[in-house]
């Protein structure tokens, strides 16, 4: 069955912070539910107040009366049932654990980072379905990243999974052409992701991929890089930290109930008021460079930006990737199961980002393609070895991705966004660049290897990588 979601449908009249027919004093947050298929399409205007509708749902306090809270549910990602309900409503390691998106995603400003205070506990929630152990057996503990520049983020994923998948489709037309087994390297916006080698009986040998799934879909979003989409994690969170369902994944179509939490409340978001989140957390302006600092600052910078380059540590956090389109589309196109996807709406929604200030603003190469200045390079890599495995604090697979394996962090914003480290358990940049193991070993060497000043210039490089508030920006 096709969802009624279709295109940009949204009046500014949808848009209030009461629930049609409640007193103001009234103690529901989420508005009537948002059906984007009963509006007219109505361009930049309904964009704009889907946004708005996404900021308003972000930072709202859900309460039981929004059907916060699932007693008779686990946090797992795929709906799962519990045997009895849980002893408490909220707890901080199986959740419920925040009110609002914007408890944790808060530094420097609404969409931002998170203090250690706001660190999550992740768990699938099969084996148990409720805990309180800070062990790192049960649950793998994260601080919270930043959402600023997500919706680039994602275009560029969508990009590179698309020039991936061609070259797995060339490989296996000149195997089959060739009558020989051919061998091709995986380069997505001059990122390495390994290789694969295609026999001419269509079998492809995928042992030399590397830093992503073997289906060769970049999912660009959480510190392992397990989420497609802004959808998904939207999804996701929902449900782990509030309690509160998307019908898309917790309604009728995948588990036969609408209350399947059985806290007495049916289909508690719609596919619309999903929309909306993704649509507010996409046009999340980037970060951008701190301009307000004396000539010192700025010459050590400039010296600090070179010296990050020689060390070898923007071999993964690149200074930038060249992103083709500007068009955001929601729902993606590689989501899968439980989430929805393009391909079950009559027609996504579309956000131009060519007429955002922002991104006006960002610098574009001789192609005309914008540079995405996100330092980093979408990619997992193995950051902890046994010499030093001080990143590697987690015993959980998540997806079955290894241990040791992380995407690169994006370091725009790194200035705004302290402590560091996947549990946000370092409190200065110093201490995680030498905290780096394995592949990052040798620019963590490099790193120690350098006079004090040098050091010093580095980190007041990335300490001019800020966030800024939007009005700032000119969003």
């Amino acid at each position: 069955m096709r969802s009624l979601l279709a295109g940009a449908t949204l009046t500014l009249a949808l848009v209030s912070s009461a629930v049609a027919g409640d007193p103001p004093w009234a103690e529901r947050t989420l508005t009537d539910p948002l059906d984007l298929g009963t509006v007219a399409r109505e361009g930049d205007a309904a964009i704009d107040a889907l946004i708005t509708r996404g900021g308003e749902l972000f930072g709202a306090k859900f309460t039981t009366l929004d059907g916060a809270g699932r007693p008779m549910a686990t946090q797992a990602i795929v709906p799962t049932k519990r045997k009895r309900p849980g002893a408490n409503t909220f707890q901080r390691t199986s959740g419920l654990d925040a009110n609002a998106c914007s408890g944790c995603h808060n530094e420097p400003i609404t969409g931002g980072a998170g203090e250690f205070v706001g660190n999550v506990f992740v768990s699938e929630g099969f084996e148990s379905a409720e805990f309180d152990s800070l062990d790192p057996q049960f649950s793998s503990e994260r601080n919270t990243n930043a959402l600023m520049g997500a919706g680039l983020i994602e275009m560029l994923a969508r990009e590179m999974t698309a020039e991936l998948h061609t070259i797995r489709q060339e490989t296996l037309r000149k195997a089959r052409a060739s009558g020989e087994p051919v061998t091709e390297h995986l380069i997505a916006k001059g990122v390495d992701f390994g290789s694969i080698t295609a026999a001419p009986d269509g079998m492809l040998d995928i042992t030399k991929i590397e830093g992503i799934d073997s289906d060769l879909v970049l999912r660009p979003f959480s510190q392992k890089g397990v989420f497609v989409s802004l959808r998904q994690f939207t999804v996701n969170a929902l449900n782990q930290h509030h309690g509160i369902e998307a019908v898309e994944r917790f309604g009728k179509r995948w588990t036969g109930a609408d209350d399947f939490d059985e806290d007495g409340y049916k289909d508690e978001v719609s596919d619309g008021d999903i929309s909306a989140m993704v649509a507010w957390q996409a046009t999340l302006p980037t970060p951008t460079r701190r301009q307000d600092i004396p000539e010192s600052w700025k010459a050590a910078a400039a010296q600090g930006e070179e010296l990050f380059g020689k060390t070898g540590c923007a071999a993964c956090h690149r200074p930038s990737l060249p992103l083709d389109g500007l068009v955001f589309t929601d729902p993606g196109p590689s989501d899968m199961a439980g989430t929805l996807n393009a391909s079950e709406v009559d027609t996504p929604i579309s956000i131009d980002f060519a007429r955002f200030d922002w991104v006006a603003k960002l610098p574009r190469d001789e192609m005309g393609r914008v540079l995405v200045p996100l330092f980093g390079d979408l990619r997992r890599h193995k950051i902890a070895d046994q010499r030093n495995d001080r990143l590697g604090n987690e015993l959980l697979a998540q997806r079955f991705v290894a241990r040791d394996d992380f995407m690169t962090a994006e370091l725009w914003g790194i200035g705004s966004t302290a402590p560091y480290g996947h549990r946000g358990d370092m409190t200065t940049l110093d201490e995680v660049i030498r905290a780096h193991g394995a592949e990052g070993a040798d620019a963590a060497k490099a790193f120690e290897a350098l006079a004090e000043d040098d050091r010093s210039a580095i980190i007041a490089f990335l300490k001019t990588l800020v966030i800024e508030d939007s009005e700032k920006v000119g969003q």
